[in-house]
């Protein structure tokens, strides 16, 4: 399947999650602050946090790894990228309250971009798409699975909210290295 249709195909499954575990809601201490008469003071108290759904985004996670089961010749080289940018998508990761594990967007696009560039330019459209997002699904998400609960998100989407952001920005950073490679090998063809 050439990157550009994957790209198409990809652009609106966003919304579909399937769920695969529940983590049961959870009592926690919080802090409220309370004002009385000028002076403000911490009081803690137990709230009862909800439980959260851990489910795995169709278009975050379920197509990229069958991208990779497709183009299974790549997977020794894919290996290089895919660490690459699981070590920055780790790295920059932060869990968010009440929504999960955010990253930042264009990071693993330029990242898996120039490592992919560098491994192979005939074949770094499909590098950076399978490094790209498998090594986003597994910094920024399967490493970061631990930190899920106890945010108070209803909802953790493996490839999902702001990872698939950054997948979906690889996939045009893949079409993008496709459609540069075909003019690179076009100009170095002798007429």
């Amino acid at each position: 399947m050439s990157p550009g249709r994957l790209c198409a195909g990809t652009a609106g499954t966003g919304r579909f999650n399937i769920p695969v575990a529940y983590l049961p809601e959870q009592r926690v201490l919080a802090q409220q602050e309370i004002d009385f008469f000028g002076m403000r003071y911490v009081v803690p108290f137990v709230a009862q946090w909800p439980g959260t759904l851990i489910a795995v985004n169709v278009g975050g996670a379920v197509i990229p790894t069958m991208m990779l089961l497709a183009k299974n010749r790549l997977w020794v080289k894919a290996a290089l990228p895919t660490a690459a940018v699981a070590a920055v998508c780790y790295w920059l990761s932060r869990p968010i309250p009440g929504l999960g594990i955010a990253e930042p967007v264009f990071v693993p696009s330029v990242t898996t971009a120039i490592v992919a560039l560098l491994l192979s330019r005939e074949q770094a459209a499909p590098l950076a798409y399978i490094g790209g997002s498998l090594g986003a699904l597994i910094g920024a998400d399967l490493l970061n699975l631990g930190n899920i609960r106890g945010l108070g998100a209803p909802v953790a989407s493996i490839g999902g909210a702001g990872t698939f952001d950054g997948i979906f920005m690889i996939g045009i950073v893949a079409v993008l290295i496709a459609s540069f490679s075909q003019s690179w090998r076009s100009d170095a063809r002798p007429s």
